[in-house]
This record gives structure tokens, C-alpha cells and sequence, in this order.
């Protein structure tokens, strides 16, 4: 009885620290021109044991996005160079899927109804309470947790598989050895399907705001991805939409 009891306290505690370690892992990344607002949330949300990351303004936080992908991103709106409204739009465009909690001075229905028709998805209105702010943010990584666990580790498109586990692609049962950069580029199609997507936010996305290789470097990695994808005759899922960028989208879709 003794021993099960010590397997028991043993797997508990074991439970435990996975809990512990998947929250310290949560990355919540802070987007605030107010130096008393950035200061509280990286101490608040630092004591609840997330790992935190602040911005001062839009394009500083633009460049941080561009390197890691957070698990909540906190928002202000009115900021100098480049605004909550912009920076949301844009991480909505680059195919990102990050939960967004807007923070603003500004209680309009209007701007509420912008902020969600950008992609954000919560809204608080200064000055707030910070148990609400906590609250709030708890429960959208609660819910892209759940969403998480729902799905699987792969994504489908027509008789396309990408495994997001082994970083490889699967097409009619063929499995497609991919590099790094092949795998984010069809990720970022295969998580917007027959949405095209402009070549500058490819770039963006996949190799930088500050990327200064050749010009042509989106159109090698398309061509060397369409090889490996196409391989064996199969029809083509990666369209050109010319003057504008590329789609993921059947032939006859």
C-alpha cells in the first residue's frame, strides 16, 4: 500500500511540474508606448509565471514579432510611429494566429468593432483592473490551449499533409523531406489556404523586416518547393497571382 502511495505522490508530483513548465513556457509579448503600463504588466505577469517581452512602440514590436511567435500578444492602440490597429493588421496578414487583447483610452463601439474586424480578439478599455487583465488573458490562453489539444500536429490541404512534428510534407502517401525555410514557407500557406498571400508579407514573414539577400529569393524558394510538392505529376496547389504575391489553392479552386 505504502509503495502505491509512492508511485501515486511520485506521478503527482511529476504532473505537477509538467504544469508548471508548460506555463512557464507561455511567452506573453507587450506592446505599450506608457513606461508605467509596460513596467506593471512584465512585473505582474512575470510573478504569475509567464515569460514576458515588451515593445514601447508599433515598429519596435513588429521587429519583435518577426523573431519569436508569443503565446498572447497585449496591445495598446494609440502609439507613435506605428499604431495597435496597424501592427494587428499586420499580424493578422502574415498568416499569424497569436490571441490578441487590444488595450486602449477609447470606449466607441466604433474602434471595439475595428479592433475585432482587424483579427484582435479582446478588448480592454483603460483604466483597467489588473485582475481583470490577468483574467482576460488566462482565459485566451486557456482557449488557444484547448484549441491545441483539439487538433492534431498536421494540416491538410487536398491530398497534401504537412506533419508539424517531423517538419515534413505528405502527398499521396509520399513523404517530402523538407529544409527549414521550405517548411515555414509551406506552413505559412498550409495555415492560409486560398488566401493570397502578398510577396512583402511572405517576406516579412519568413526571413525578416531587415533581409537584404537577393531579390529573387522568394521565387527560388517557391520553385524548389513546387519541385518537391509536384514531384510525380501531381497537380499544383501553389498559384501565382501575378503582380501581387501567391495562393495556396487547387488548379480548379
Amino acid at each position: 500500500m505504502y509503495e502505491k502511495n509512492a508511485e501515486r505522490q511520485q506521478a503527482l508530483r511529476f504532473l505537477l511540474q509538467i504544469k508548471g513548465d508548460k506555463q512557464m513556457r507561455q511567452h506573453i509579448v507587450v506592446v505599450d508606448d506608457d513606461d508605467k503600463i509596460i513596467s506593471l504588466l512584465r512585473r505582474s505577469l512575470a510573478f504569475e509565471g509567464y515569460e514576458v517581452t515588451t515593445a514601447s512602440n508599433g515598429m519596435e514590436g513588429l521587429k519583435v514579432l518577426l523573431k519569436t511567435e508569443p503565446d498572447l500578444l497585449i496591445l495598446d492602440v494609440m502609439m507613435p510611429q506605428v499604431d495597435g490597429w496597424e501592427v494587428c493588421r499586420r499580424v493578422r496578414e502574415s498568416g499569424s494566429t497569436v490571441p490578441i487583447m487590444m488595450l486602449t483610452a477609447k470606449d466607441d463601439v466604433i474602434d471595439r468593432v475595428k479592433g475585432l474586424d482587424l483579427g484582435a480578439d479582446d478588448y480592454l478599455v483603460k483604466p483597467f483592473a489588473l485582475e481583470e487583465l490577468l483574467a482576460r488573458a488566462r482565459a485566451l490562453l486557456r482557449r488557444k490551449s484547448d484549441k491545441i489539444e483539439q487538433s492534431s500536429n498536421q494540416l491538410l490541404y487536398e491530398d497534401l499533409i504537412l506533419d508539424m512534428d517531423a517538419r515534413e510534407a505528405i502527398r499521396s502517401g509520399r513523404r517530402i523531406e523538407l529544409t527549414s525555410k521550405e517548411y515555414d514557407l509551406l506552413l505559412l500557406f498550409m495555415q492560409n489556404p486560398r488566401r493570397v498571400l502578398t510577396r512583402d508579407a511572405i517576406m516579412e514573414k519568413i526571413w525578416g523586416y531587415d533581409f537584404s539577400g537577393e531579390s529573387n529569393v522568394l521565387e527560388v524558394y517557391i520553385a524548389m518547393l513546387r519541385q518537391k510538392v509536384e514531384d510525380g505529376g501531381k497537380n499544383r496547389l501553389i498559384q501565382t497571382v501575378r503582380g501581387t504575391g501567391y495562393v495556396l489553392r487547387g488548379e480548379a479552386g
